[in-house]
């Protein structure tokens, strides 16, 4: 807590000189032993995890076996009258597949990702197909449609509006004719999205410290790298002022009450996985240091997530927190490397432990785990 001074007195200078900082089965059997020697490697030594575009093609199967696939389905919907019962493709014509509409999203967000990273796909023509289709312009202003019924206002908060930000980033990115068709069919969702986040944090007093759908800092950091890219500043600025008041006073995370049963998320990592972005260095490093001191040891250790019975979808979860874990400590080690860079040994163990059980998996966890393996293993790449 002595250093919270120092940090408050460091952004109040920053933010007078207007500083704009910001910081068990598996598919075929080659595949499967790939995927098996490069975990052991991990797990015994210092190899990085990296994605091949064989394994890409894999993860890519996932998406497209269920972006059109409509039940079971998980509505999540408010009813106020029986006029309101409708199949979730009428509901949902862009993100009615893959169980539920969250789910849809990022997995709409990992076609979009893979192709960027691998244009030479097997599926590449049936991809875009597929995107442009789902992302139409009508299907799209049916969803904002949606959104404006009463009592569906709050639909998604916060952890499906984060993956719309963070679709509409990767389709920014994408340097292609069909992001552009894309990213312009996508607009009026992305703008409801935004200004839903502008209501929502200022009205919110209390930060959402668990390690399911609802955590604040996951969905601030998504939404925070939406609005840096496309230089959305008003969010930016909200994003940083909420996370300094929501988190800056916070000391010794309780890293071993984690995990919880259900989770995916890590409330400690997900926290600094926001105020790494909205820290100035000299800040972030003292903040650190009453927050989890521990992670600059180099002997820091942090046992891999187990999983009991990847059939039930809550248990499942705790696949998706070995991924998360790790994209907090790739982001962290890429970040500041001197400090924190031997972090990435934990996260690589963190994928290699759960990479291999993606494909062939039950629905309960190939419906969304994809999603998270491609982004750990995107932010462990350099910065693009």
């Amino acid at each position: 807590m002595k250093r919270i001074v120092f940090i408050l007195a460091t952004l109040a200078l920053i933010s007078c000189k207007g500083s704009d900082e910001g910081p068990e089965k598996n598919i075929g059997a080659e595949e499967d032993s790939t995927l098996i020697d490069d975990a052991v490697s991990v797990i015994e030594g210092q190899k990085p995890v990296q994605l091949t575009l064989s394994q890409a093609n894999t993860l890519a199967q996932l998406p497209l076996d269920c972006i059109n696939v409509e039940y079971p389905n998980k509505l999540n919907q408010t009813l106020s009258s029986a006029q309101e019962i409708s199949e979730p493709s009428e509901l949902h014509p862009a993100f009615y597949g893959c169980f539920d509409w969250h789910s849809s999203v990022h997995a709409h967000w990992t076609l979009v990702s893979l192709i960027r990273q691998f244009p030479d796909l097997e599926k590449e023509e049936e991809i875009r197909n597929k995107l442009q289709e789902s992302l139409s312009k009508e299907n799209i202003l049916a969803e904002v449609k949606y959104f404006q019924n009463p009592q569906e206002g709050t639909f998604e908060r916060t952890y499906g509006w984060a993956w719309v930000l963070k679709l509409a980033e990767e389709i920014h990115n994408w340097d292609d004719p069909l992001a552009r068709e894309l990213e312009n069919n996508l607009e009026p969702l992305t703008t409801l999205i935004t200004q839903k986040f502008k209501e929502f944090l200022p009205k919110l007093v209390y930060p959402i410290r668990v390690g399911e759908h609802s955590n604040t800092a996951f969905a601030m950091a998504f939404a925070y790298d939406y609005a840096k890219t496309t230089e959305k500043q008003e969010l930016q600025k909200m994003i940083e002022t909420r996370a300094r008041e929501f988190y800056l006073t916070d000391d010794d995370c309780p890293l071993a009450w984690e995990p919880s049963g259900f989770d995916f998320l890590s409330p400690c990592f997900s926290e600094i996985d926001i105020m790494r972005r909205v820290l100035p260095e000299n800040a972030f490093r003292l903040w650190m240091e009453d927050f989890m001191p521990q992670l600059k040891k180099e002997d820091f250790l942090l046992e891999v997530a187990v999983v009991s019975d990847r059939t039930d979808g809550k248990l499942v979860h705790l696949d998706g927190l070995n991924f998360s874990r790790a994209w907090a400590l790739y982001g962290l080690a890429k970040q500041y490397p001197e400090r924190y860079g031997h972090l990435k040994t934990i996260a690589n163990q963190h994928v290699s432990n759960s990479f291999p059980n993606l494909v062939g998996d039950s629905y309960e966890g190939g419906h969304w785990l994809g999603s998270f393996a491609v982004y750990a293993l995107k932010e462990s790449k350099v910065k693009e």
